[in-house]
């Protein structure tokens, strides 16, 4: 029911780390199948999946938010083409993508053609958008974490970055993480018509080991706070008093294809238009970032009930954004832990998210042993819920969601592998390309 923390690697007296040398391996030995090259020639972009500890749902908005990558993610093999031509296998979908990266790409009109060849397209359009001079295209294999359901954990951000990176590196393009950034958030909100921020790409690109992100999604600056309990000399070898438990519902789906997202981020901006134009700030754009707190409190009588929901859940999760900033530099997990599962709260009852099986599997994770917080991952219509759990009850956290929540639901349980029901995980690092000369984790 239960798979222990890590793509590979660990053991022993350190963190799991990722990816694996058997896992490069897989994936190196798959390309040179591919391309008929040297497996010396094979690179690695490793784009690792995230979670978002506090500030759901308001990235959108200018907010600030909470982020760490996790030990699982996305791995892209790929030695670069002789000419333009893409050319791409997955370990989850079949079929080969091939195109070429001088075609003129342009967005998608209809959400229900996305499909796996979309995210390496709109790659490619971001980077000719951006001015970039494509010349070469990649010979490549991208795999996610076999047999999981990534939904809610950023995936498609990682794949995006993934190929993005491998794109670059063969392009001889030095972009930084913060264009990368803009990059990938012009995959989603111009090419496959997504309304998200920058919360996802900024995870995957900018987080360290030990530490939790804060990204201010109104500037895209981020600062970073180290875990207090740690001293800096053991970072690379210690582990954090803490781990991350993944719980899936077995419930699956493409939110580009979701109109409910979309939805939601358009009633902030109403709200947020309605507030600014009842305090005489309506040269503002329309984010709820833009709106003082005091303004708010005075003017919230004149949003409609559903709007008043969406600005209230704005409001607190900022105010649960900066407590929880100084819980994590102080290292108390406990007061950490009740902030993340307030804004679990605020998510179904302001925010509006979360199917019943959501629901009933977050409250699950609640009543755990050891678990200190728990809240929806990702959007939260469907996907997977995260919670934080004392290190030494892990496992038996991780044992006892599994058994509630197949008593529950045990339609939807069957559909997940017995070892991808629940993940216990350790916080990751950035994505990065892999050489092949590169030695893991020393």
């Amino acid at each position: 029911m239960v798979a222990p923390g890590g793509g590979g690697g660990g053991g022993g007296g350190g963190p799991a780390r990722w990816p694996s040398e058997e896992e490069l391996e897989i994936v190196r030995k798959i390309v040179v199948e591919i391309s008929g090259r040297d497996e010396r020639e094979v690179k690695v972009a490793a784009c690792p999946y995230r979670i978002c500890p506090l500030g759901a749902h308001i990235d959108h908005q200018g907010g600030i938010v909470t982020t760490m990558t996790i030990n699982y993610g996305v791995l892209l093999g790929f030695v670069p083409s002789n000419d333009s031509e893409v050319l791409l296998q997955s370990g989850q979908f079949e079929g080969v993508i091939r195109f070429r990266v001088d075609d003129l790409q342009k967005p998608i009109d209809n959400p229900e053609n996305i499909n796996w060849e979309s995210y390496a397209r709109g790659a490619v359009y971001a980077l000719q958008n951006s001015g970039y001079d494509l010349r070469k295209g990649i010979i490549g294999y991208i795999s996610g974490v076999k047999g999981l359901d990534s939904s809610g954990l950023s995936s498609s951000a990682a794949v995006g970055i993934a190929y993005l990176l491998a794109l670059e590196n063969v392009n001889d393009l030095v972009v930084s993480s913060v264009d990368n950034i803009q990059l990938d958030k012009s995959i989603e909100n111009k090419y496959l018509g997504l309304e998200n921020g920058i919360l996802d790409p900024s995870a995957i690109l900018l987080s360290q080991y030990g530490y939790l992100t804060f990204m201010d999604c109104k500037t895209a600056s981020p600062s970073y706070v180290y875990f207090s309990e740690l001293s800096k000399s053991q970072q690379p070898q210690g582990h954090l008093p803490f781990n991350i438990l993944l719980a899936f519902s077995g419930l699956q789906h493409n939110l580009p294809k979701k109109r409910g997202y979309n939805t939601r981020v358009f009633e902030c901006k109403e709200a947020a238009c309605a507030l600014l134009h009842a305090s005489g700030c309506e040269e503002a754009s329309n984010i709820l970032r833009n709106v003082d707190s005091v303004v708010y409190e005075a003017q919230k009588c004149v949003l409609e009930e559903n709007l008043s929901r969406r600005a209230e859940h704005y409001f607190s999760e900022m105010k649960r954004v900066a407590k929880g900033r100084d819980a994590w530099a102080r290292g108390n997990l406990q007061e950490l832990g009740q902030l993340i599962s307030a804004s679990g709260r605020s998510s179904i009852l302001n925010y509006e998210c979360g199917s019943k099986e959501m629901i009933q599997l977050y409250k699950i994770l609640l009543k755990a042993p050891g678990v200190l917080g728990a809240r929806f991952s990702g959007a939260g219509f469907r996907g997977c819920c995260l919670a934080i759990v004392e290190s030494d009850r892990a496992k038996e956290a991780a044992w006892y969601v599994a058994a509630e929540y197949e008593k529950a639901q045990p339609e939807l349980v069957s559909r997940i592998p017995e070892d991808r029901r629940v993940l216990v995980c350790e916080p990751g690092d950035s994505a990065r390309v892999i050489l092949p000369d590169d030695r893991l984790h020393s």
